[in-house]
């Protein structure tokens, strides 16, 4: 416990950072136990002290005796707008045992099901009061800091900014120098605004050639989408926890069919069919913490038989990071998971002896998270029917969240890397995956540039992580990944883009400037990433602070049409060629 106190406290120094959230490091030994907690199972969601990382959703500080949904400038739900709870002990304790059952109709999913780590974890959440506000502060709220409402990441145009979402336009090329990265802290991000429905008039933009149409909407948290042999289309309703399913001609703009596959899952994310080919068998399905498949023939619209567990458990923990995706190599045998980090940056693990080091990575893998990261920030990698024991196939990697495998049989990623550092660093990337690859997390990023908030720590890995194929600008979170193989087809794209990644960008909550919210292409050419990546598919920013939608998954569709899921606003947009 002593040493994980040592390394928050150098975090908090090196942030700059003192006052409740730093008093916090000696409190009673049930407020640390639930600040270890909180930051394995809610720190991705809520920030709990000022210019720490987390905090998509509400920050956390000085909750205790708030009226819930009082933080300004966020997009609460009407159910929590309307429930008149006051944040108490007891209510506290109820609503995260379980948030839908205190809360019908909120979009907070975590449940916490240990009667002890909610005392504890509240205990801590006492100890995060606001800082008394000083005239300097409130003049920086004034002018646009979080206590503000005017430019999260929009409020100072800062039109020098090369990556600021202003500079976005279909066809403008980027390429992250890693020569050239920015120095950490030298820059203090601010959240996000919230999101708002799309305004009248806006219209998304596509390279000449092309056009986007609205395909469907009324999804609850579309997030990755999967084109089935048959052209049907699947999305994971990730907050509803089902699979929908559409039915659609070949260069049919709306769909025919319109269903639900499948019901009562947990969290679902990552959806591939097996064996590949025109007839598959199985759909697998992705939860927060195992793999379920259902059976499946061609054309079913409604799962025929009762999920069957592949995976029953794929990390020790739940919280952090819950998307988790699937893929299948080209020949079968192997199923790959991803499974994102608990934390920023290993809040859960504790010091190891150098020999004890050793003895982990002989069974792990080089540069493998332990503690509450066991088998976290990492790829997995088991056999089609889950009973080969789950091993790490690629480490280091803090939040890969989509995956796809490349015609040539490459296992590609798309990567959320660490906060905290400044408003460049660390870059997110794709990469082609090495099998027993190490790829920094937590310790390096980027290669063997150090996290100044470990320095020391671990020597041993200095120069052994491998360099990601494609960085991409920090804090734009990459999300779903697909490659366009589509040749032929009513909608099909121009030979130019056959073998290229698209990347959702899902943007940016905790950047100065916004970035991200668009999808972009990764050139590859003979199969090899060249570095770059350009705009596709942008228009999601309304002018600042607050956005109308957010990409997550891409999809080929069978016509060559390119879908792209929108869970700002519970959609999906197709783009097609201009014919």
């Amino acid at each position: 416990m002593r040493n994980r106190l040592t390394v928050f406290s150098s975090t908090l120094l090196a942030l700059g950072l003192s006052g409740s959230l730093a008093q916090a490091a000696d409190a009673p030994a049930g407020a640390e136990r639930g600040r270890m907690l909180f930051q394995q199972a809610c720190a991705l969601c809520h920030a709990a002290g000022p210019g720490l990382p987390g905090g998509q959703g509400p920050s956390l500080v000085g909750v205790t005796g708030r009226r819930a949904a009082a933080v300004p400038n966020f997009p609460y739900t009407r159910a929590l707008v309307d429930s008149g709870l006051t944040w108490n002990a007891a209510n506290l304790d109820r609503y995260i045992a379980n948030p839908t059952a205190a809360v019908p109709g909120t979009s907070m999913v975590v449940q916490v099901a240990s009667a002890d780590d909610r005392r504890d974890i509240i205990a801590f959440l006492a100890t995060v009061t606001a800082p008394a506000t000083t005239a300097a502060d409130a003049g920086a709220a004034g002018r646009g800091g979080p206590a503000g409402g005017q430019g999260r990441g929009g409020a100072n145009p800062n039109a020098a900014d090369p990556n600021d979402w202003r500079q976005n336009s279909p066809g403008r090329t980027y390429s992250v120098s890693l020569d050239r990265l920015a120095a950490p802290f030298t820059s203090v991000g601010s959240s996000r605004g919230g999101i708002v429905p799309q305004p009248a008039g806006t219209t998304l933009q596509v390279p000449a050639g092309f056009k986007v149409e609205l395909f469907a909407s009324g999804l609850t948290n579309p997030r990755i989408v999967r084109v089935a042999p048959n052209g049907d289309i699947f999305v994971a309703e990730t907050s509803a926890n089902r699979i929908h399913i559409y039915r659609a001609a070949d260069g049919a703009a709306t769909p025919s069919s319109d269903e639900v596959f499948a019901t009562g899952l947990n969290r679902p994310f990552g959806i591939a069919f097996y064996p590949g080919g025109a007839e598959p068998q199985w759909i697998y399905v992705a939860n927060n913490n195992s793999v379920v498949r259902f059976p499946y023939r061609n054309g079913d619209l409604k799962a025929r038989g009762d999920a069957e567990t592949i995976v029953p458990q794929l990390a020790q923990t739940n919280g952090g990071h819950t998307t988790r995706d699937l893929a299948f190599s080209n020949d079968g045998r192997r199923l790959f998971i991803s499974v994102g980090s608990a934390g920023n940056l290993g809040e859960g693990m504790p010091r190891k002896t150098p020999a004890e080091i050793a003895q982990w990575e002989a069974e792990n893998g080089l540069g493998a998270a332990w503690g509450g990261d066991t088998h976290r920030a990492n790829i997995l990698v088991t056999s089609p029917d889950g009973r080969e024991p789950l091993k790490v196939f690629a480490s280091g990697i803090r939040n890969p969240v989509g995956l796809a495998v490349h015609a040539g049989g490459n296992l590609w990623t798309s990567t959320n890397e660490r906060d905290g550092l400044g408003d460049n660093l660390v870059p997110d990337y794709v990469t082609s995956v090495k099998e027993g690859g190490y790829y920094g997390w937590p310790w390096y990023y980027m290669g063997n540039h150090e996290d100044p908030r470990l320095e020391g720590v671990r020597p041993d890995l200095a120069g052994k992580a491998t360099v990601p194929d494609v960085p991409i600008q920090a804090h734009s979170a990459a999300l779903g990944i697909a490659f366009y193989t589509a040749t032929s087809g009513a909608s099909v794209f121009p030979a130019e883009y056959r073998g290229d990644l698209f990347v959702a960008l899902h943007g940016s909550w905790n950047r100065t400037s916004l970035t991200g919210y668009k999808v972009v292409r990764a050139k590859l050419q003979d199969g090899r990433p060249t570095g770059e990546y350009i705009d596709f598919l942008t228009g999601f920013v309304v002018g600042g602070p607050t956005v109308w939608g957010r990409p997550v998954g891409v999809a080929v569709a069978n016509d060559g049409a390119l879908l792209v899921t929108d869970d700002g606003n519970g959609k999906i947009w197709r783009v097609s060629t201009a014919r």
